[in-house]
């Protein structure tokens, strides 16, 4: 899971009208310095990183080098899913080189955030707003300091200062149950494009790994 990657993947995504090429490279990039020693230590420092055609870079992410999740030997045999990592899990940094759309269709500035794991509430306005409940939220760097995991509530709070306490800032995470070790961006249609990767995840000691397919363009039509 650690090995040096190189991989090239484009794809045509349409975002406001206009087509864009996307690529995904993966190789070894520092981590930012913004990002605390406790944070860092935890990182992959093989990132992906997300470019348009001309080169221009829309994200770098570095995930967690293992994902801790909470499993019994039954569940890791069976198959790890989003659900077996707990509300407020940190498990990737993302640096945004240009402001960013999140799902919600909010902006988010240039710069460095967490990634720690959610599941939307089935309940109010919620309902119907998303084809899945699992997100990662963003959290400002300044903010997160620590790789443990965050209450649920304090962790909404945090992710809303990027988004003046409105809403939380979000990436929504599709399934993804490709064994390919490599990284790849593929359609999740109505303009909605997705980043696919393995990572590693530790179980109280059980190895395994788990698909994340994560949201890098495109925004719910509910809203």
């Amino acid at each position: 899971m650690n090995e040096i990657l190189t991989i090239l993947t484009s794809v045509c995504v349409l975002t406001a009208g206009v087509a864009a090429d996307l690529q995904v490279t993966a190789q070894t990039t520092d981590v930012p310095a913004s990002v605390a020693k406790e944070i860092q230590t935890k990182l992959d420092p093989n990132a992906l990183t997300v470019r348009h055609a001309d080169g221009d870079k829309l994200l770098t992410l570095w995930f967690r080098t293992v994902i801790p999740a909470e499993a019994s030997p039954a569940q890791v045999r069976n198959g790890l899913t989003y659900r077996e990592i707990p509300t407020g899990t940190l498990f990737a940094v993302v640096q945004f080189h240009t402001d960013f759309t999140d799902y919600r269709k909010q902006t988010v500035p240039a710069g460095v955030y967490t990634l720690r794991f959610a599941i939307q509430p089935d309940v109010g306005d919620h309902i119907g707003t998303t084809p899945h409940p699992e997100f990662a939220l963003l959290s400002p760097i300044a903010k997160d300091t620590e790789p443990a995991i965050v209450d649920g509530k304090d962790l909404l709070k945090r992710s809303s200062t990027i988004t003046d306490g409105d809403h939380p800032a979000v990436m929504l995470l599709f399934p993804h149950h490709g064994r390919e070790a490599g990284a790849k961006i593929v359609d999740k249609g109505e303009g909605v494009w997705a980043l696919l990767t393995r990572r590693a995840v530790d179980a109280d000691g059980d190895k395994s790994s788990l698909g994340f397919a994560l949201t890098i363009a495109g925004s719910s039509k509910s809203r």
